[in-house]
């Protein structure tokens, strides 16, 4: 089936302009099929690509690595260890981007839990009955 650019856009999450950049990018696999009337013409393939795309930035993978995976794809068979390393590579930075942002959640959560109990220590107090008698 054959999307149009607005169709696509909304599938993906893009703006027009941004899938217009992926192919003037050389980051499609190739490129977009043109209706009678010249429009793009978006098949299911290219939106399964664009979701790949969406991840792998999604994920902090570069411009240029997206494009050098592009790159091999587009060559076909016979790559797949350097597409294989690429990712990998990939996978190792997400994995420490990752690992940061728990250290981070941890120190966030140390902080609400702090709040938490400064918060419920003076209710607390608010809620004692008073047992002394003022002089």
């Amino acid at each position: 089936m054959d999307h149009t650019i607005a169709e696509a856009a909304a599938a993906s999450g893009l703006t027009p302009d941004t899938l217009r950049y992926y192919e003037k990018d050389g980051l499609m696999l190739r490129p977009i099929a043109r209706g009678t009337t010249g429009h793009r013409r978006y098949s299911d393939a290219d939106l399964r690509w664009i979701e790949l795309i969406n991840r792998l930035r999604g994920t902090g993978m570069p411009i240029r690595d997206v494009r050098r995976y592009a790159d091999l794809v587009r060559h076909g068979d016979g790559n797949e260890q350097e597409r294989l390393d690429l990712l990998r590579a990939h996978r190792v930075r997400v994995l420490a981007q990752l690992a940061e942002v728990q250290e981070h959640l941890g120190a966030i959560d140390r902080k609400i839990g702090i709040y938490t109990d400064k918060i419920e220590a003076a209710l607390d107090l608010e809620r004692t009955p008073r047992t002394w008698v003022e002089a």
